[in-house]
């Protein structure tokens, strides 16, 4: 399959994006948890004589790491814009397909992943655009919830999909399609 020279951009970028998202969400669960960090806060500053209560070190510990938030939402913002530049070059030729009925089943598998992967994707913009936004869209709080723990579940999804792309190219590249790392490296389309 051959690709153009604005996909394999798009893809790089994307690519980008989405582990830069990964790499926040990374953080938030582990360094970064605010209620791991706050008992943290609340053991060293009895260590130096300050006491204060859980509810006060959750707020010092989500104040640490709300920089790192701005980051997910940034990055959040670049997926939104990727995800119409893709749609932008699905309908503008920038993939030269082949009949989804001449592939084999393993490609025909690999293709519907890809969808699957930009539903995922599709879903993860729209929804990160509608928790940030939902009191200027006149939403609810508890509708926010909703969306926010079905936005995190659908992050398993893109999860698997990263490893399952770096295994398949890795076993491409040395079973049959020899170059298929090197085609999207190429800067030539």
């Amino acid at each position: 399959m051959k690709y153009t020279a604005s996909f394999k951009l798009w893809h790089w970028l994307n690519a980008l994006v989405v582990l830069g998202l990964l790499g926040t969400v990374f953080l938030r669960k582990t360094f970064l948890s605010y209620k791991a960090n706050a008992e943290i806060l609340m053991q060293k500053l009895s260590e130096i004589d300050i006491v204060i209560t859980i509810e006060q070190a959750k707020v010092l510990a989500k104040a640490i790491r709300a920089p790192m938030w701005d980051w997910h939402i940034f990055l959040g913002y670049a997926l939104a814009f990727l995800m119409l530049w893709r749609i932008v070059l699905y309908f503008g030729g920038a993939v030269k397909k082949e009949k989804f009925s001449t592939l084999s089943a393993h490609k025909k598998a690999v293709q519907l992943l890809y969808y699957l992967l930009y539903a995922t994707l599709f879903f993860m913009s729209i929804s990160g655009l509608v928790i940030y936004f939902y009191e200027a869209l006149s939403l609810s709080k508890e509708f926010a919830h909703t969306l926010k723990e079905l936005h995190e579940s659908a992050f398993n999804i893109i999860l698997v999909f990263v490893v399952l792309h770096i295994a398949g190219l890795t076993i491409a590249e040395n079973h049959g399609e020899k170059g298929v790392i090197s085609d999207m490296l190429n800067a030539k389309a």
